[in-house]
């Protein structure tokens, strides 16, 4: 069975090593030294703003917004998922939905501009499949308006724009490090932030509000990480170049065996590099995409409709996004991560081939 993605392990004798370490401190959580590590290290690999590490990319979300004071309207994308819309619903905010770039797939600046009113407060925009949004643009519209920027880069680890971190733009950066990221800690999050007053807030967010162990600075939750993810992830920052390498090589394979199928690729936003955190089709139309889907299925290939349904959709929200709906409704993501082989993504594009035909 071949799975739309699959983590990457390290060797099991390098987590078994920094496992023992652990044992000899009985140091679980709560800002242990490999959290501190990791907190060090992830910035100065991508050569990036601070980091605080937390227990996943949906708590970092919510406490980004009530960081920031955010309790109106906030200006997002239908395009991602769930948890960027959840997020701000559970925050107790309005999401007003700002329709994609129909080749970028990502929010469009020009839709954000028409969606600002008097109650709008931030932005709240994904860097889809890791392909970074129009941070200038979109920089340029918070600045005139006097608004907020959180970007959800759950997908992002490693892209860049013009050479700088993906994390380095707004005014905080979210990532996730669930198992299924390029990088992963297993399960984790972080908030990335060049503001020390944002980051100094979070800090006493994530661990109940606690500015000493009798003292409160303000409402907080848990949103710690432990030891045994932060190892993970230390783990895992050592082997990321090989693994970005691979999946760019991936991507260039998928593009050479499916040069002759009539679906869409997603266009990268100039001046940006891509992490190849996905590689996603844009069927003619949903039954040719549920076709590929059903024929690679019935061959032990699960792909992954990603994002659907257009957040704009769901029973929770209102607004429309015509594009976002058109395309949501005809994207299939393909099978990628490290492990596979050629011969794996051969057969992939194969059914996909065959099915154009069918």
């Amino acid at each position: 069975m071949l799975f739309v993605t699959e983590p990457f392990l390290p060797p099991m004798e390098e987590y078994q090593h920094l496992l023992k370490g652990i044992w000899e401190r009985n140091h679980l959580t709560n800002n242990g030294p490999l959290v501190l590590q990791l907190e060090d290290e992830v910035p100065r690999y991508l050569s990036s703003v601070s980091m605080l590490y937390l227990s996943n990319g949906t708590i970092a979300l919510q406490i980004a917004l009530k960081a920031l004071g955010i309790t109106k309207e906030v200006i997002t994308t239908p395009f991602s998922y769930v948890a960027t819309t959840s997020s701000i619903v559970w925050e107790g905010c309005t999401p007003v939905f700002a329709d994609i770039d129909p080749e970028t797939w990502n929010i469009s600046p020009e839709a954000i501009e028409a969606c600002i009113t008097e109650h709008t407060q931030a932005i709240l925009a994904t860097h889809v499949f890791g392909n970074p949004c129009d941070v200038k643009a979109i920089q340029a519209i918070a600045d005139r308006h006097g608004l907020k920027v959180i970007y959800d880069a759950a997908h992002a680890f490693g892209s860049m724009v013009e050479g700088r971190s993906v994390f380095d733009f707004g005014h905080i950066s979210t990532a996730s490090f669930h198992a299924t990221k390029v990088f992963h800690t297993i399960e984790g999050g972080a908030i990335f932030s060049a503001h020390s007053e944002v980051l100094h807030r979070v800090g006493f967010m994530r661990n109940f509000g606690h500015n000493g162990p009798e003292k409160f600075d303000g409402v907080g939750i848990n949103g710690k990480n432990s030891e045994f993810h932060a190892a993970m992830g230390v783990l895992n920052l050592k082997y990321i170049d090989r693994i970005l390498v691979s999946r760019k090589a991936q991507c260039a394979l998928y593009d050479h065996l499916l040069k002759d199928h009539r679906a869409l690729r997603q266009q990268s936003t100039p001046g940006a590099s891509v992490n190849h955190s996905y590689y996603a089709l844009l069927f003619e139309s949903e039954a040719s995409m549920m076709n590929a889907k059903d024929n690679l299925e019935q061959n032990g290939v699960m792909p992954r409709r990603y994002f659907y349904p257009s957040l704009n959709k769901l029973d929770y929200v209102q607004g429309q996004a015509p594009v976002s709906e058109d395309v949501s409704e005809r994207i299939l993501c393909l099978p990628l991560f490290h492990a596979m082989t050629e011969s794996d993504q051969e057969k992939i594009a194969d059914i996909v081939l065959k099915s154009q035909e069918s």
